[in-house]
């Protein structure tokens, strides 16, 4: 029943890849907090590492670490959840929770130990499988040109007879 979309990010390479897990391969999720490690096998990924280093909800609040509930709204500091303004700003903000539940729609991870098969191979390659699509060479369109709206011959006023 549950369903996650997972971005792992690779701190070595600086790339982000990413994949959505459901039913069994959530469940390992369910109950950890930001911060926690998580081992690849439990996603199909033998022999790696993953910290998990935030998410959103299904309404796209952040996950905070250090808050407990679901959601709540706090007056915070510039940070996770509030981007600020000027020095010393403070705003009242919604936030998630640092624990994983049902409502959580999105999973952060970052790369702690790669395993035996590198994590771009796995997630990477996707787009090599598609076939490259030839763009045809299209005549060059020309600019339509405005029909030109004939000038309305100026009538003359007819001369009075004195």
């Amino acid at each position: 029943m549950a369903s996650f979309k997972i971005n792992i990010a690779d701190p070595k390479t600086g790339k982000c890849y990413k994949t959505e897990v459901k039913d069994a391969l959530a469940e390992p999720f369910m109950g950890l907090n930001i911060g926690e490690k998580i081992e690849g096998s439990k996603l199909g990924i033998e022999g790696s590492e993953f910290s998990i280093s935030g998410g959103t909800d299904y309404c796209g609040f952040p996950m905070r670490k250090g808050i407990l509930g679901i959601r709540k709204k706090l007056t915070i500091y510039p940070g996770i959840g509030f981007k600020g303004g000027f020095k010393g700003m403070k705003k009242r903000k919604t936030v998630c929770g640092h624990k994983i539940n049902e409502q959580i729609a999105a999973i952060n991870l970052k790369v702690l130990k790669e395993g035996t098969k590198k994590i771009s191979d796995m997630f990477g390659k996707k787009e090599e499988g598609k076939e490259e699509v030839k763009e045809e060479k299209k005549p060059e369109a020309k600019p339509k040109e405005e029909p030109k709206k004939e000038a309305k011959p100026k009538q003359d006023k007819p001369e009075e007879k004195k």
